[in-house]
């Protein structure tokens, strides 16, 4: 949790006797729509072992970003790599995992099909030992509830064989207890995994996260207090 604030299990490599952990870059990212510039000055890091909190205003290019980062929005300009090799496209490989905003499970198929496809072999047992798995497995998509296909769609994308996970609003239709949980789940996936996390509840974000980044007017800046984040319009000064 940040200071401010109140406050997957990917590849770790060997070099010179030590164990180190990858790190994600992204920079010189460029978005235009209409003739509008969304994003202009992009400057995000994250390492394995880390959380990233990623603020901002509705509209301001939050979900762009992690769409570009992923692979699937192509920008007039990007660099993004891990282990400084640059990656084209985020989910080649399996290298970078995204839970976007809304559902992407195909509604007709059953859970536990779908869960083989997309969770990695080595962690299936951590995996389905968890109640929401077990109550809904043999369930097809469309019979869940907005909350129980969340936590699952979360779930497979924690449990993926990427080294990096971006999350975009992952507490939408979780209850504050459900939120709790998960706020716990994502830590211990943090250990091994490198997190970029955004959501509308920006109290959850925050108390998870390692560092805090916000994006204004096209550009990432460092979070340091919550008066950055009012200084920044994000925040009123009577929050």
């Amino acid at each position: 949790m940040v200071d401010f604030a109140g406050p997957g299990f990917g590849h770790l490599y060997l070099h010179a006797n030590c164990l180190y952990m990858l790190k994600l870059k992204v920079d010189s990212v460029e978005l235009e729509f209409d003739g509008r510039k969304i994003l202009q000055d992009i400057s995000l890091h994250c390492s394995q072992n880390e959380i990233v909190g990623l603020l901002g205003r509705n509209g301001s290019g939050k979900s762009s970003l992690l769409k570009i980062i992923f692979g699937t929005l192509t920008a007039a300009h990007k660099y993004v790599s891990i282990g400084d090799k640059f990656i084209f496209k985020g989910y080649h490989n399996n290298r970078i995992a995204y839970l976007p905003q809304h559902n992407y499970l195909p509604p007709g198929i059953i859970i536990k099909s779908l869960a083989k496809m997309l969770v990695a072999p080595s962690h299936w047992s951590e995996f389905t030992a968890y109640p929401v798995y077990q109550d809904h497995y043999h369930k097809k998509v469309s019979q869940l509830s907005g909350g129980e296909l969340r936590q699952l769609e979360m779930l497979m994308v924690l449990y993926s064989r990427a080294d990096f996970i971006l999350l975009d609003e992952p507490f939408t239709h979780v209850t504050p207890v459900q939120s709790d949980y998960f706020k716990q789940v994502i830590k211990a996936i943090s250990r091994h995994k490198g997190l970029i996390i955004t959501d509308h509840q920006y109290h959850n974000v925050m108390d998870i996260s390692d560092r805090i980044i916000i994006l204004t007017e096209g550009c990432t800046k460092p979070v340091s207090s919550l008066n950055d984040l009012v200084t920044y319009n994000y925040l009123s000064g009577n929050n």
